[in-house]
Parts: C-alpha cells; structure tokens; sequence
C-alpha cells in the first residue's frame, strides 16, 4: 500500500466523517445559539434548559435520518471492498 493510497482512503475517510456529522453539528449549533438568546432574554440560566431540547432535537434528527446515515456508510463500505484488491498489493 502506497503512501499516495493512504492518503486518500484517509481523505475519504475524513470527508465521510464531515458529511455525516454536518447535520447533527449544525442542529446542535443552530439550537445552541437559539436556547442561549432566549436565556439571555428572558434572564433564565437553568442548565437543564439547554440540555434537554438539545440532546432532544439531536435524537429526533438520528431517528429521521438514520435510513440515509446507514446507506451513507454502507455505500462508503461497498466502495472500499469493492476496490479491496487494490490495497493488498
């Protein structure tokens, strides 16, 4: 296996890893910032108040979009068994 290989199964690698993770860092971020002003607006510093929507809307998004994860990844590892014999030698 080349170094040239190496380099790109890793960044195929590092590219399906962002793809993936995008939407569940975006949600997070976006809700984040939302909860944060409404706190500051309303003066509530309630830890639990954050928290619970966040981890909420993070699970809602992995229930949606887990058929589109799972073909995601298993598309990434029909790529690479498919082009296995390229990596042996």
């Amino acid at each position: 296996m080349t170094p040239d290989l190496v380099a790109e199964l890793m960044r195929q690698l590092v590219r399906e890893a962002i793809v993936l993770a995008a939407p569940l860092l975006i949600a997070a971020a976006a809700l984040s910032f939302v909860l944060s002003l409404v706190q500051t607006l309303t003066s509530l510093q309630d830890q639990s108040l954050t928290t619970v929507p966040r981890l909420a809307a993070i699970a809602l998004i992995l229930l949606v979009g887990m058929p589109w994860f799972l073909e995601r990844m298993a598309a990434y590892t029909r790529l690479l068994l498919g082009d296995f014999h390229r990596y042996l030698g």
